[in-house]
């Protein structure tokens, strides 16, 4: 497996030193040139200087080749053009980091569906542990063949959700609306900005690309 990392921050470092311990290959771009020349001395892969966001860089990146671009510098406008770039240059997987929760919405109503919110995860899973509990990983319970899918509604979706021509092998899990989570049932309408989370076949992403993604 090949991964790209954009910016060498502490979390792009971790998973760096991770996957390399695996045996796969990481190449990580870096604005400071003095910041490259410490962490080649440590680290047995490959670096780029200069701008993650830029096309000219992610080309050099060997977008063909590369299995997942993890944009993960400190700004979360920067990781959002960086993605979009590695998406039109071909990157099989995008990863998005931001910092910002007001930012995670535009991230879905972009295509931007491997958006990762780090701050609160962690707050999630430190408040789970202190009363007690060990919530199981999402990635534990869905693999193999199947996906987890979401859209956010727009006009045009609102109405009842037993309207949606959802592909074969495709469930709806639960709506988020204003921040809070709603398990649907036959009546459940949809409103505009609520984020929808399907659980599906990996089969079925590109025809949900189709029904449900952005409009060109």
């Amino acid at each position: 497996m090949r991964a790209v990392f954009i910016g060498a921050g502490i979390l792009s470092l971790t998973t760096a030193r991770l996957l390399l311990k695996r045996g796969h290959e990481v190449v990580i771009i870096e604005r400071d040139k003095e910041l490259i020349s410490e962490l080649s001395q440590e680290l047995d892969c490959g670096f780029l200087h200069g701008d993650g966001s830029k096309p000219a860089i992610l080309r050099e990146a060997d977008p063909v080749h590369t299995d997942t671009l993890f944009c993960l510098a400190d700004s979360d406008q920067a990781n959002i053009i960086a993605s979009l770039v590695g998406k039109s240059l071909g990157f099989r997987r995008v990863v998005t980091k931001i910092d910002d929760t007001e930012f995670e919405h535009i991230c879905l109503e972009l295509g931007l569906e491997d958006t990762i919110i780090p701050a609160r995860t962690m707050a999630r899973h430190l408040a789970d542990m202190s009363e007690g509990r060990d919530p199981i990983e999402l990635s534990t319970m869905i693999r193999d063949e199947a996906r987890a899918y979401s859209f956010v509604v727009r006009d045009e979706q609102i109405g009842a959700l037993a309207a949606l021509a959802l592909p074969p092998q495709t469930r709806v899990i639960c709506i988020y609306r204003d921040g809070r989570m709603i398990l649907p049932d036959a009546d459940t309408e949809l409103k505009s900005d609520d984020e929808v989370v399907l659980l599906t076949h990996r089969d079925s992403l590109a025809e949900l690309d189709r029904q449900l993604g952005v409009p060109a």
